[in-house]
C-alpha cells in the first residue's frame, strides 16, 4: 500500500521589524497557487506534550473590521468541526450561541 502525500506552503514576507507585511499560501492539491491572505491562525495538537502550539499571523494592513469577520467565522467553524470531530451536539450548540452573542456584540449581524 503506497501512501500519498500532500503539501500546503504559507510564505509569510516580513517588514525590518519581523511584522508581517505580506502572506501568501499554495496548496497544490486544492489548485491554490500564491492565493495572498491577509490572515492565518493554526493550531497544531503535539500529542506528545498535550498542548497546542499555535501560529497566528495577520499583516499589519489587515482593516479591524475583517478581523472581527475572521473571527467570528472561524469561530462558527470551530463549533461545527468540535461538531464532526466529537459528535456532542449540545456542546457545538452551545458554542453556536456564543458566536451568535459574539456576532451581535460586534455588531457583525445586519
Amino acid at each position: 500500500m503506497s501512501t500519498i502525500n500532500s503539501e500546503i506552503k504559507f510564505n509569510i514576507e516580513l517588514d525590518e521589524n519581523r511584522v508581517p507585511e505580506k502572506l501568501t499560501w499554495s496548496a497544490q492539491d486544492g489548485g491554490v497557487q500564491a492565493e495572498e491572505a491577509k490572515a492565518i491562525m493554526l493550531s497544531i495538537w503535539d500529542s506528545k506534550a498535550k498542548e497546542t502550539m499555535r501560529i497566528d499571523l495577520w499583516t499589519k494592513d489587515m482593516p479591524v473590521d475583517e478581523m472581527k469577520i475572521f473571527f467570528h467565522q472561524t469561530l462558527v467553524a470551530m463549533a461545527d468541526t468540535f461538531k464532526r470531530a466529537t459528535d456532542d451536539e449540545k456542546m457545538s450548540d452551545t458554542m453556536k450561541d456564543f458566536c451568535d452573542y459574539f456576532a451581535e456584540k460586534l455588531e457583525l449581524t445586519k
